[in-house]
């Protein structure tokens, strides 16, 4: 699969308006390989970023994911109720304030996402597995959801090896 994520112009980019949502729809990669580059990308952006996920057990399983991978580097993260939050690059949280003041906001597993974060950060990201029926059908209400506040969407799909955008919506398509 070519890595191309990071690459395209769109994906990450420093000043980017306020209120996009990026859905990332994992058909090629899973989870623990997609988040860290998209992690990597975001950190390259001067973006603080916050994950927030389902569960903490969820949370746990991940924390220990990025501390082994990517091999090659290191993507200093933490999980929520340390002393350090407010200084993490990557803040791990099943929680939905803001305790890092993260620019970015990646939500998976069908993490929710209301219209205050889409509003309050720089770029929101919906990380969801495209093998998963469920997960898909969370998505769309998502996608609606983002599309009903007026806010920029845009849909990235991995299906044909690399990450291509396939959709989007601008506030005046809501």
């Amino acid at each position: 699969m070519t890595d191309t994520a990071g690459t395209e112009e769109e994906t990450v980019k420093e000043g980017a308006s306020q209120g996009e949502v990026f859905f990332y729809h994992l058909t090629r990669s899973p989870l623990e390989v997609a988040l860290p580059m998209l992690l990597d990308r975001s950190l390259q952006a001067g973006w603080r970023v916050c994950v927030r996920g389902p569960n903490a057990a969820r949370l746990n399983w991940l924390d220990e994911r990025l501390w082994l991978h990517p091999e090659d580097g290191f993507l200093p993260h933490g999980q929520t109720g340390g002393p350090q939050d407010a200084q993490q690059p990557i803040l791990l949280t099943s929680n939905s304030d803001n305790p890092n003041d993260a620019q970015a906001l990646m939500a998976i597993d069908g993490a929710e996402i209301s219209e205050g974060d889409m509003r309050g950060h720089t770029r929101v990201f919906v990380v969801f597995d495209g093998n998963d029926p469920d997960a898909v059908a969370h998505a769309r209400t998502q996608w609606m959801a983002v599309k009903s506040a007026g806010v920029t969407a845009k849909y990235w799909s991995q299906e044909s090896g690399r990450w291509e955008m396939k959709a989007s919506t601008a506030p005046e398509d809501a």
